[in-house]
Formats: C-alpha cells, sequence, structure tokens
C-alpha cells in the first residue's frame, strides 16, 4: 500500500530557486547483494537482496549520453547495497572514465582489496571516496589504517570520507571515534539512524551530540526537512537502481512518486526546471552538498 505524501505547511514561505548546476549527479544503486547484513540497514526491507545490473554497457551508453550542462560531464555515484561486490566492478569504473564520467563510491570497505584497483581505474575522474563504518562487523583499528592509506592514494581531485550510522548503541562512542578518525587526518561524518525509513527519536542528548559532530553528513542538521522549497533534483540528479528503474531522489523512490522513466528501456525523461519538494524528511546528501535546493531554508523535523 502507497503511503500518503506528507502534508506542507501552508505557511511555509518558498525560498528562490538556487542558480541550475552545470555538473548533474546520478546515484546508482547497481546491486541489491552485500555481505553485511546491519540491523540498522534501510535495504533490509527489500524483498531481494540479490540481484545486480547485468547489462552493464547499455547503462554505461546510458549515462554516457546524458543531457550536459555547459558541457559539463556527469558525476555517477555507485552505490548498492554494496557495490564493490557486484562481479564487474572495476570493469564498469572503466567504463565510466572511457565515457570522460567523473566517479564516485559508497563502500562498506569491506572488499579492501578491490579498493587500489579502483582508485586506479578512476584516476582523476575520482571524486568521493565514501567508505562506511560499520562497528557490527568491521575491525575499527584495520579499518582507520586502511581509511588513511587509500586517502594517501587518491588523486589531488578526489576526497575521502568515513561515515558513520548514529544508532542508540553507538552514541556513547561517536566523539571518540571522531577524534580517532582527526588523529590520522581523516573526515568522519555521522548519519542518523532510520527505521521504518524515518529518523529515530533521538532523546535531546542524543540530538546535542550530533549536533556537536556536525548533523547528517555534516549538514548541521538532523532531520532535514525541504519541503515546498524548489530543488533540481530530477532534472541535475536522480537515483536509479540495478534494474534501470529511475526515480527523482531517494523520498520520491519510498513513496513510489515522481518516477522518470528506466534509464535503459530509454524512456527516461528528466524535468527541464527545479520542481518543489514533496517531502518532509530528505536525505539526500547529494543535492544538499552541491546547493540544488536553498539550504539555509532547511529546518529540523525529527520523527517521534
Amino acid at each position: 500500500m502507497q503511503r500518503p505524501l506528507p502534508v506542507i505547511p501552508a505557511d511555509r514561505i518558498r525560498q528562490p530557486t538556487p542558480a541550475m548546476p552545470d555538473e548533474g549527479v546520478v546515484s546508482w544503486n547497481m546491486n541489491t547483494t552485500c555481505n553485511y547484513r546491519c540491523s540498522y540497514c534501510t535495504q533490509r526491507f527489500l524483498d531481494d537482496r540479490q540481484r545486480w545490473a547485468a547489462d552493464t554497457p547499455a547503462f554505461l551508453a546510458a549515462f554516457g549520453a546524458l543531457p550536459q550542462v555547459s558541457g559539463v560531464p556527469w558525476e555517477v555515484k555507485l552505490s548498492g547495497g554494496e557495490p564493490l561486490v557486484h562481479p564487474g566492478f572495476v570493469e564498469v569504473v572503466r567504463g565510466l572514465v572511457a565515457r570522460e564520467l567523473f566517479v564516485s563510491v559508497v563502500s562498506n570497505f569491506s572488499r579492501h582489496d578491490l579498493i587500489d584497483p579502483f582508485i586506479d581505474a578512476a584516476a582523476d575522474r575520482l571524486r568521493v571516496l565514501s567508505l562506511s563504518l560499520h562497528l557490527e562487523f568491521a575491525d575499527l583499528d584495520r579499518f582507520i589504517a586502511r581509511a588513511a592509506a587509500a586517502q594517501q592514494r587518491l588523486p589531488h581531485t578526489a576526497s575521502l570520507v568515513v561515515t558513520c550510522v548514529a544508532t542508540k548503541q553507538n552514541l556513547p562512542a561517536l566523539e571518540a571515534l571522531a577524534m580517532r578518525f582527526a588523529d590520522v587526518g581523516v573526515r568522519f561524518k555521522v548519519q542518523p539512524e532510520k527505521q521504518d525509513r524515518d529518523i529515530v527519536a533521538y532523546d535531546d542528548d542524543g540530538k546535542a551530540l550530533l549536533y556537536r559532530l556536525g548533523g547528517h553528513n555534516g549538514t548541521g542538521h538532523i532531520a532535514h526537512d525541504f519541503g515546498g522549497q524548489p530543488c533540481w533534483s530530477g532534472s541535475r540528479y536522480f537515483i536509479v537502481d540495478d534494474a534501470g528503474e529511475a526515480y527523482r531522489c531517494y523520498p520520491a523512490r519510498r513513496y513510489r512518486v515522481e518516477r522518470l522513466g528506466n534509464l535503459v528501456h530509454g524512456t527516461l525523461r528528466l524535468h527541464d526546471a527545479a520542481r518543489p519538494c514533496l517531502y518532509r524528511s530528505c536525505h539526500c546528501t547529494v543535492p544538499i552538498a552541491r546547493g540544488m535546493m536553498p539550504v539555509d531554508a532547511a529546518v529540523d523535523r525529527f520523527e517521534d
């Protein structure tokens, strides 16, 4: 049963639309497979966790044909599941680079043996290497040492960041974790825990700690509410799954609205302008970080 869309406050003032960004970004959930089974994983809601994009040449061709603004190539952000367990992961990266696209990846860092081949394949087209620290599975000392070593290998155009979900079990350790990563010069960010697809209810002490650590991915907020504000998602940002199904953003896919078509079937239709956000909870770090919506208009909305 489809969830009803949230009600946007009638008195909300709509802010001016940001300038259209030249660079577009697509988040590609290229597989649902993952070698971890984290207790807090939002993808445990998926019916099938054994899928991966099979016709990768069709995806590569479609990514290469995305409409550019001012001749700026798109960035493809590889995600999953765990993208590094996709059997063609490194070949896909080489294919993206051959089409002069930029590449980023979100990984749990368990397949650290593929990190060096990934960095070599992406070369100067690499933008962000985002490593998710899952304390239920990772060896912390090894993770920190390997993250610092990977950062040393990045081209000067790229950056590395470590993220950790702020479960209530993890909360007491987060400040010490942040200091350990700071000691080796690695950026560390926290992500609020989501259950039933919404931010969990933190007590006042938990909220204060999350704010001290920079909020969700360093944005200064915990539960972003951009409802009613203009956003370039659907035009200069979208998400696509392993079957090519495309949605405007992650909340759109969660509510099963604002479908944009299918990337590999040739039915993708991107918006030609910014449109109002329809949601009261936004976890899409890319549009926020890339200025695709008026970030100063964000308010925190806590689910309880």
